[in-house]
C-alpha cells in the first residue's frame, strides 16, 4: 500500500457521473485515511499488513443476556457458508485473507477479469494503524436491549428479542433535517476512518465513514466506529474462537459485546431516538474460523435484524447496506458482485426487517464505470492514472479521493430512496 503526504485530485474525478452532492469538495489529497474507525479493538481480526488495532476494551460494559450464542437452544445458521466462487483470470489477484495490501474479492491488476469473481473474506488493511486513545466502551454496566430475554429458539442477541420479519424501519430516525441527530456507523475498513468522530485520513486506506459528515448539514454528528478486518460477528462480539462448531460458526468464548456495539447501546451516550445506524458488512464474513471471523449467511442475517431491533428498541433507524465492490472489470464494464452471497443477504434481511438497504455493491460497479476505471490494468502505485487516485495499492481500498466518491453515491442514495437521512444530505 501506498502513502502519500499530498496529492492533488481535483481533475482527476471530473468524469465521475456521481460527483453531484459535494463530499469534501476542497481537498482530494490522499492524505487521508485509515480504512477503519480508531481507538476499539478490532475484535476477532487483525489488521494484518500493519500494527493491530489495540484500543479500549468494554469496561463494566453489558454483558449480553439470554444464553450462550452459540449453544444451549439457538438455532444456528447450517454451516459455515466461506463464500467461494469464480476467481478473476488474467490478473493477479490472491483470493483470500486480509494481508497486507491483498484483497479477497480481487480485481485483476494485469488485465481484464474474464469471470465473476467471488471475494472470499478478505480486506486488506494497507499497513493502517488505527488511531489509540479515542473513546472506551461502555462503562455504565448497562445490559444489552435492558435485558429482555431471546425469542423462542433462541439467537445469539445477547438478551435482544428477535421475533422474525418485525417492523423494525418504521421511520423513527428524523426526516425533517433540522433535528441534531448521530449517525452511527458499523463496519469494516472499506468504512473505518482514522478516528471514531472526524473527517481525518492520515495515510491511505480512507474508509469512506471518514468522510461522510461532509455530505450531510450541521445537523449531523457521524460517529464511525467501523473496524478493520472484522465481519458482523468479530465486530458485535468481543472474544470469538478460531475454532468452529459443529455448523461451521466460529464458537464465542463468552457472550460480551465488543466496546464498539457496548458504545452504541449505552442508555445515555448511545443511540438516541431520532439517530441512524448504517451497517454494512460483507466482505470478511466469507472467511473461515482461522481468522475469528466467518459467519454463515442464516446468521449473517440474524445478525443484522438483532442490530436494527436494538436500533429500533432506542427510538434509531437501521439502515442496510450491501458491501462496496473490489474493481475487477470484463473489458471497459466493473463486474457487478465480487461480493458473494453477502449482498443478497443484506438485501433479504432488509425485506425481512422492512429495514431500507442501499446496495453499494451494484452503485460502486457503476461508479467504477462511469469514472472510466476499467479496464483496471494501470498500476495501482500510480499517481497519475484514475484507478491509482481512486484506490490504494489494491482494488478494495479507497485513497481519500475515491472514499469521497463512495460517500456521494451513498448520499444520493437516500435521497433518491426517500429514507429519512435524506433530509440532512446537503444539496
Amino acid at each position: 500500500m501506498k502513502n502519500f503526504p499530498s496529492r492533488i485530485f481535483t481533475s482527476v474525478f471530473a468524469v465521475a457521473a456521481f460527483s453531484l452532492l459535494g463530499c469534501g469538495s476542497g481537498n482530494n489529497s490522499p492524505s487521508g485515511g485509515g480504512s477503519q474507525a480508531g481507538a476499539v479493538t478490532a475484535s476477532g481480526g487483525v489488521s494484518a499488513g500493519g500494527a493491530a488495532s489495540t484500543s479500549a476494551t468494554s469496561s463494566g460494559g453489558a454483558t449480553s443476556q439470554g444464553g450462550t450464542p452459540e449453544t444451549g437452544g439457538q438455532t444456528q445458521s447450517p454451516g459455515g457458508s466461506a463464500v467461494q466462487g469464480g476467481v478473476a483470470t488474467g490478473g493477479n489477484d490472491t483470493g483470500g485473507s486480509e494481508a497486507g495490501g491483498s484483497d479477497t474479492g480481487g480485481s485483476v491488476i494485469g488485465g481484464s477479469a474474464t469471470g465473476g469473481e467471488v471475494n472470499t473474506g478478505g480486506e486488506s488493511t494497507g499497513g493502517k494503524t488505527s488511531a489509540t486513545g479515542g473513546k472506551t466502551g461502555a462503562t455504565g454496566g448497562s445490559t444489552a436491549a435492558g435485558g429482555t430475554t431471546n425469542a423462542t429458539g433462541g439467537t445469539p442477541t445477547g438478551g435482544m428479542t428477535t421475533t422474525g420479519s418485525v417492523p423494525l424501519g418504521g421511520g423513527s430516525g428524523s426526516s425533517d433535517g433540522k433535528t441534531p441527530i448521530t449517525v452511527w456507523m458499523s463496519g469494516d475498513s472499506t468504512m473505518q476512518g482514522d478516528t471514531i468522530d472526524t473527517t481525518a485520513c492520515s495515510s491511505c486506506p480512507c474508509g469512506w465513514g471518514a468522510q461522510f459528515s461532509t455530505v450531510f448539514n450541521s445537523n449531523v454528528k457521524v460517529i464511525d466506529r467501523a473496524v478493520s478486518g472484522t465481519s458482523i460477528k468479530s465486530w458485535l462480539y468481543a472474544n470469538v474462537s478460531t475454532q468452529a462448531d459443529a455448523s461451521g460458526e466460529c464458537i464465542l468464548t463468552n457472550t460480551n459485546y465488543s466496546a464498539n456495539w457496548n458504545a452504541m447501546l449505552d442508555a445515555n451516550t448511545g443511540m438516541k431516538k431520532g439517530d441512524y445506524l448504517i451497517i454494512e458488512f460483507g466482505i470478511n464474513d466469507g472467511s473461515d474460523c482461522s481468522k475469528s471471523r466467518h459467519v454463515g449467511i442464516d446468521l449473517f442475517k440474524t445478525y443484522l435484524t438483532t442490530m436494527a431491533k436494538a436500533a429500533s428498541d432506542r427510538g434509531a433507524q437501521a439502515i442496510f447496506l450491501t458491501p462496496t465492490n473490489a474493481i475487477a472489470c470484463t473489458g471497459s464494464t466493473a463486474q457487478t458482485n465480487t461480493r458473494g452471497q453477502y449482498p443478497a443477504a443484506t438485501i433479504a434481511a432488509g425485506t425481512a426487517d422492512n429495514v431500507p438497504v442501499i446496495d453499494v455493491t451494484t452503485l460502486s460497479a457503476a461508479l467504477y464505470t462511469s469514472a472510466g476505471l476499467c479496464p483496471n490494468n494501470a498500476d495501482y502505485t500510480s499517481t497519475t492514472s484514475k484507478v491509482g487516485l481512486f484506490f490504494c495499492g489494491d482494488h478494495t481500498h479507497f485513497e481519500k479521493a475515491g472514499a469521497l466518491q463512495i460517500c456521494q453515491i451513498v448520499a444520493k442514495a437516500l435521497k433518491d430512496q426517500g429514507i429519512g437521512l435524506g433530509a440532512y444530505v446537503l444539496n
